[in-house]
């Protein structure tokens, strides 16, 4: 498995009119030819279907695309050399992906194409070593299909992102890893954590959806129609080219600036070599205006019934605001739920929510709530004549150990949650634990709070949603049972998988 750049980094910008998927395959194999790339043995495409459904439907890569992606590598195959052809993801924290792939309307794909379907949530994790410098820890863990991967092809979504401004090729990472392990050092590390990743595998090819894209957000994204489909052979490359399209700086995105000093592959102009039909400049004007992430929490609320108070980042944070945290889960979550029911911020009593260490006053009002949020959170004041002191239970990156990660149950979740939401109405706080806390407890408290139908409970989607669970536990318990370990052939340029048992465990919070 290739797990080094290339070294001729290499962009192509398409015009697409439409999500057609015989014009997207002409673009990836007219591509693959210039490239002189053929798939071959088990052959691997991961998309982003961080979520999918009505409410998302700009959140993730559309299957269309997918499938023009599929038949082109199958029209490049020569010969039967590629054993395998597998789509592979993990969607968003608790959802099955299961679920989602149906949702997005890829099981289709999956009949019409042949190709398997994977969900990397119920196969073995596999142990990766990292030896590079600056990394948050000396080993991770990943799903065994793309440990195994011989040839990879990364299509993302074209979108901006709350947490780390954009997510195009290298953000996409986050979904090689099951929920127990997605979740470590995903704070105000999470741009680090994006740059280790990459030293898992390098993709041979990256093929973007940028015909519809998505600005300002990264689960609700606001539609923008670019009729583009980006491809390289470069991650980094292709990262920067797509920051030069909304008029961003790529190296002002510490993600990409982390890759490109580890030397996964260039950022200058000069090193690329654009391609296409579409020109850099025919781009940008089409990119006119996009609206990327990084919004602090204080500003974001400003004008609604919810008043946030953002303090400083645990004590060692490269950053002193959160951004991989707490704050975006919560940007996330009141997006959702305004997409849900449109009086969403009529409906939501006076809140006020604090996010890290916060030394200032507290201005509540009577009857008004306050949440603390998150692990690292410290405050010490009165509320309501009472004397609240909120002590940090952060613990530091060096006491969490991957192989102890546990999965975090959704319906846990949302009944820890309930019994949070009891002590509210008795009294006028309640602390969240979690680094961060989860989308699906802050999308049950705000909904309880507000009157507000909560997601998870819509009848529409219930039905689908419960039996994909079910699946999922399933499968993972069939998993378990086998308990077989797995060997990763390496070393690699960059990082070598070791030998290791399966650690799927379960369990609770």
């Amino acid at each position: 498995m290739a797990r080094h750049p290339a070294r001729d980094a290499r962009v192509f910008l398409f015009h697409a009119g439409a999500y057609d998927v015989e014009r997207i395959r002409s673009i990836v194999r007219a591509a693959m030819e210039t490239l002189d790339l053929r798939p071959h043995g088990r052959t691997l495409v991961k998309p982003n279907l961080v979520a999918a459904g009505e409410l998302f439907r700009h959140a993730h890569t559309r299957p269309e695309l997918v499938e023009g992606v599929l038949r082109a590598l199958q029209d490049r195959d020569r010969d039967g050399a590629m054993t395998e052809l597998a789509v592979g993801e993990r969607s968003g924290i608790t959802v099955p992906t299961r679920y989602v792939y149906e949702e997005a309307g890829f099981d289709g794909v999956f009949a019409r194409t042949g190709a398997t379907r994977i969900c990397f949530e119920e196969v073995p994790q596999v142990e990766v070593p990292l030896t590079h410098e600056g990394r948050l820890r000396d080993y991770l863990f990943t799903p065994e299909p793309v440990a195994k991967a011989d040839f990879f092809v990364n299509c993302p979504k074209f979108k901006a992102h709350p947490w780390t401004t954009v997510t195009f090729s290298m953000k996409n990472y986050i979904g090689i890893q099951d929920d127990r392990h997605r979740l470590i050092d995903h704070d105000h590390a999470l741009n680090r954590k994006v740059r280790d990743l990459q030293f898992v595998v390098q993709p041979q090819l990256v093929v973007i959806d940028a015909i519809i894209a998505g600005e300002g957000r990264m689960l609700t994204p606001i539609p923008r129609n670019m009729n583009l489909v980006v491809v390289g052979n470069n991650q980094v490359a292709v990262d920067a080219v797509c920051c030069r399209i909304i008029g961003l700086d790529p190296l002002l995105v510490e993600h990409i600036r982390l890759a490109y000093e580890s030397g996964f592959g260039p950022v200058e102009a000069s090193r690329i070599r654009l391609e296409g039909d579409v020109s850099l400049e025919e781009a940008q004007a089409r990119a006119k205006g996009f609206q990327v992430g990084l919004v602090k929490i204080d500003a974001y609320f400003e004008g609604t019934n919810i008043r946030a108070y953002s303090g400083s980042a645990p004590a060692g944070a490269t950053e002193d605001y959160c951004w991989g945290g707490c704050p975006g889960v919560m940007e996330e979550v009141i997006e959702v739920l305004r997409l849900y029911d449109e009086h969403c911020d009529k409906k939501l009593p006076k809140l006020h929510l604090v996010f890290g260490r916060y030394e200032g006053q507290l201005d509540v009002g009577y009857g008004e709530k306050v949440v603390f949020m998150g692990d690292c959170c410290e405050w010490k004041g009165k509320i309501g004549g009472e004397l609240v002191h909120i002590t940090s239970a952060y613990k530091d990156r060096s006491t969490l150990d991957p192989h102890e990660a546990v999965h975090k149950d959704i319906y846990v979740r949302m009944a820890k949650m309930a019994a949070k939401l009891r002590d509210l109405k008795r009294r006028p706080w309640v602390r969240l634990e979690g680094c961060p806390v989860s989308i699906g407890e802050l999308v049950l408290m705000l909904a309880e709070l507000g009157g507000i139908q909560n997601p998870y409970f819509d009848t529409r989607q219930i039905v689908g949603f419960n039996r994909a669970y079910l699946a999922w536990r399933a499968a993972t318990v069939a998993q378990r049972a086998l308990g077989k370990p797995y060997q990763v052939k390496g070393p690699t340029e960059h990082g070598a998988a070791r030998p290791v048992l399966d650690t799927s465990r379960e369990g609770g919070e």
